[in-house]
């Protein structure tokens, strides 16, 4: 019996990434974008070139309306969802006395309650099936806090406190709730560093590289097929930050 996934942000960046690697492994995949329509479409192109078909869904999981759109839709067209990948989120480089409400109200509805949402619209058809993974992406700031990016962590610290509480509710219930938590990964969102700021953070992790999408997409791979993780925190940032 095939599974279902829904990947959130998944137009480009890891999010693209994760949503190759789930559907190369037989899972059907609803790949969720916000703005980024042919990059959605290009991606759907590209893994038809491999006999690979994927749904792609235009929904924003910032508002309710948007998680609950598409969690509908998975559910009415597979009658399931067995895995729940929460990526979708933005970042803001600014000094924090310069942060407005606009700007808390950004970040944190993007990537935090995008995830409280969509765990919310989806929870209730995993508890009826007794099992399902839900991997939310957060981030290393999360742990650690990034300077000139404090909304981002603390959008990002709150997935982790999420993950953590929630794993312990829903595991009566066969569902695993874990947090991958990425360093620097070569996407879009790190253009705003330079090479020289690019070099000196190589210079700081003991793999010597800048991680790479796929790093992140084989992590959320093994999360899905094992069965005994949750309530963790993973962090892949090549040795960056010990914890």
């Amino acid at each position: 019996m095939y599974k279902v996934a829904i990947v959130t942000g998944a137009s480009r960046g890891i999010g693209r990434e994760i949503a190759k690697y789930l559907a190369r492994d037989n899972i059907k995949v609803i790949a969720n974008y916000n703005k980024s329509k042919e990059k959605a479409i290009g991606l759907k192109e590209e893994l038809k070139k491999e006999n690979i078909d994927i749904d792609i869904f235009k929904a924003d999981v910032s508002k309710r309306e948007g998680a609950k759109e598409l969690a509908n839709y998975a559910i009415k067209k597979y009658g399931k969802v067995d895995i729940l990948i929460n990526n979708a989120g933005i970042s803001e480089y600014k000094i924090f006395t310069e942060e407005t409400d606009e700007d808390w109200e950004k970040i944190i509805n993007t990537n935090l309650y995008s995830v409280f949402a969509m765990c919310q619209e989806v929870i209730p058809n995993m508890i009826h099936n007794k099992s399902g993974c839900i991997i939310n992406i957060s981030s290393i700031w999360g742990i650690v806090g990034s300077s000139l990016e404090v909304l981002y962590s603390i959008s990002k610290a709150g997935i982790d406190g999420l993950t953590k509480g929630l794993a312990k509710e829903l595991g009566p219930s066969n569902i695993r709730v874990n947090s991958i938590a990425p360093g620097v990964i070569d996407t879009d969102m790190n253009n705003n560093l330079s090479d020289m700021e690019l070099k000196q953070i190589r210079d700081e992790i003991p793999l010597e590289r800048i991680g790479k999408v796929e790093d992140i997409a084989k992590c959320v791979k093994w999360l899905v097929d094992d069965n005994f993780t949750t309530g963790q925190i993973i962090s892949v940032n090549g040795g960056w930050v010990i914890t």
